[in-house]
């Protein structure tokens, strides 16, 4: 009976020594949330912020160099064949028409 006793002191001391470490409160700090590049307005600005923010933001598309339908063309095509962008045809047609007319190669 004393061998539980003395066991029974040891965990309670034990137990008491740590609870400070355990009361004591941490906080974390986050960054402010980050406003995204809102896309230049015209026809396929909404499909284009709506259907490419599904996957990433779109600072990726206003700080791309521009490029010509070709280029553009490409990369939408990249976005559905290697990363599974969830685009129709239509969808990926008026998108690429948008970021030609709207994100030309820079002069």
């Amino acid at each position: 009976m004393k061998r539980v006793a003395a066991y029974l002191l040891i965990s309670l001391a034990v137990t008491f020594a740590a609870a400070p470490a355990v009361a004591q409160e941490r906080k974390i700090i986050l960054p402010p949330d980050h406003d995204y590049a809102r896309l230049k307005s015209g026809p396929g600005s909404d499909s284009a912020q709506a259907q490419c923010q599904l996957c990433h933001s779109t600072d990726y598309i206003v700080m791309q160099p521009g490029g010509d339908a070709k280029l553009w063309e490409g990369v939408v095509t990249k976005m559905i064949k290697v990363f599974g962008a969830p685009l129709s045809e239509a969808d990926a047609k008026a998108i690429t028409e948008y970021l030609t007319k709207n994100y030309p190669p820079a002069k």
